[in-house]
């Protein structure tokens, strides 16, 4: 119902945005050959890497605001309206995909296929990877996929070359540039991937615990086992019985670091490392960049979340 009432109220500005862009975060404004609306930070981020000064790029989500739950303006779904690429995570804000199926159908690049979103996590924090077909077909309905594909660099490394893709058919005067960036976003992850592999390849603990169900991917890549408090949305708070559970697998595994995040409260993850001896450090799960953030742009804040892990996991 919410979603319906925000699409008639934007309906008559339509026009009224068609007059004049918005400020863009990047490239150079009204001279970009592109105006792209990027969902979150993380497609906010490789689209900017990828389109250089050729591109203007808009963030839906705000910094500091937590996406999972993005409801947009008025003025957010004019701009989008306007734009040339929508780069978007289909099923992951549903405000988005509303807006894209009803104003920018042509625009919209849905990149979930090039994500590989192949881990499925129900709403109780736990992932499944390693369980039957079948098994993992009745998490994806309970759940749906984890869509945070960004944590690990493998993922986002195709993900930037299908951005690239994208730009070249939108631009084509540029195509050899977007390619270029490309390829070069590519190469910085494949980087950050190797130290990510050199850094975690030998840790004392495996068991990752962390505020929300965030880290699966990151968890899969590298030989850990996530189990997060929430669920893969951080609003999903567990119930009593579920707390009990995680803490007496905090207990069994040895578990000493218990992880928080910066967009939500840490409470949750306090209390359980209250009761089970543990320390509280932050891993970011990078779904914005505010001040409080260990870095100014996702690469620094994925070389601070490997620093932390390696203390937290007690890694060699």
């Amino acid at each position: 119902m919410k979603r319906a009432l925000t699409a008639l109220a934007v309906t008559p500005l339509l026009a009224l945005a068609g007059c004049g862009s918005g400020s863009g975060s990047s490239g150079t404004g009204s001279d970009a050959a592109l105006e792209v609306s990027a969902a979150f930070y993380p497609l906010q981020w490789v689209s900017q890497q990828v389109g250089g000064d050729l591109v203007d790029v808009r963030s839906l989500t705000k910094p500091g605001a937590e996406p999972h739950d993005l409801e947009l303006t008025p003025k957010d779904v004019g701009e989008l309206a306007q734009s040339d690429v929508v780069v978007y995570l289909k099923g992951f804000q549903p405000a988005v995909d509303d807006a894209v199926a009803s104003q920018a159908k042509d625009a919209g690049f849905d990149v979930s296929a090039d994500a590989d979103l192949d881990l499925t996590a129900s709403e109780d924090g736990h992932d499944h990877a390693g369980e039957s077909a079948e098994e993992h077909d009745a998490h994806a309905e309970e759940g749906g996929r984890d869509p945070h594909f960004w944590l690990d660099p493998v993922r986002f490394e195709k993900v930037a070359t299908a951005v690239g893709e994208r730009f070249a058919t939108a631009d084509p005067e540029h195509a050899a540039t977007y390619r270029a960036n490309a390829t070069k976003v590519v190469e910085e992850l494949k980087t950050l991937d190797g130290e990510f592999r050199t850094g975690l390849a030998q840790c004392t603990s495996k068991e990752l615990v962390t505020g929300h169900a965030a880290f699966g991917y990151l968890a899969q890549r590298y030989g850990l086992s996530q189990e997060g408090i929430a669920g893969i949305s951080p609003d999903a708070e567990p119930d009593a019985a579920t707390l009990r559970d995680l803490a007496a697998h905090v207990e069994e595994h040895g578990v000493k670091t218990v992880y928080a995040e910066t967009l939500v409260s840490p409470a949750l993850a306090e209390t359980l490392a209250r009761e089970t001896g543990a320390t509280v450090e932050v891993l970011d799960p990078i779904e914005g960049i505010t001040k409080t953030s260990k870095g100014t742009d996702y690469l620094e804040v994925m070389r601070s979340n490997l620093a932390t892990l390696e203390k937290g996991q007690q890694c060699r």
